[in-house]
C-alpha cells in the first residue's frame, strides 16, 4: 500500500534552496511517507482535513494526504519561522 508523492514546481525549488545536509534528510524523510503517511512524530494540523506537518531539524514539511487517490501532495517545505505565514 504505497503511496505516490507529488512534489510541484514551487516545492521543488524549495527543496532545491535548503542546505545540502538538510535536503539529504528532508529527501530522506520524504520518501519514507510513501509507505507510510501518518508515523510516528507526524502532527495533523488544526483547522485542515487532512493536512500533516513533518519535523525535520528546524525546517517543517507540510503535506497533504489523498487517501483515495493514495497520494500524498507536499504543500511547502520552509525553516519553522516561514512556514505557517500566510502568503
Amino acid at each position: 500500500m504505497t503511496y505516490a508523492i507529488i512534489v510541484t514546481k514551487s516545492i521543488q525549488k524549495d527543496l532545491d534552496n535548503l542546505p545540502n545536509e538538510i535536503q539529504d534528510r528532508v529527501y530522506a524523510k520524504i520518501s519514507q511517507l510513501s509507505d507510510n503517511p501518518r508515523p510516528d512524530g507526524v502532527t495533523k494540523l488544526k483547522g485542515y482535513e487532512n493536512e500533516y506537518r513533518v519535523r525535520i531539524g528546524d525546517y517543517r514539511v507540510r503535506y497533504e494526504i489523498l487517501d483515495e487517490n493514495k497520494t500524498v501532495l507536499l504543500l511547502q517545505c520552509k525553516h519553522r519561522r516561514e512556514v505557517y505565514r500566510n502568503s
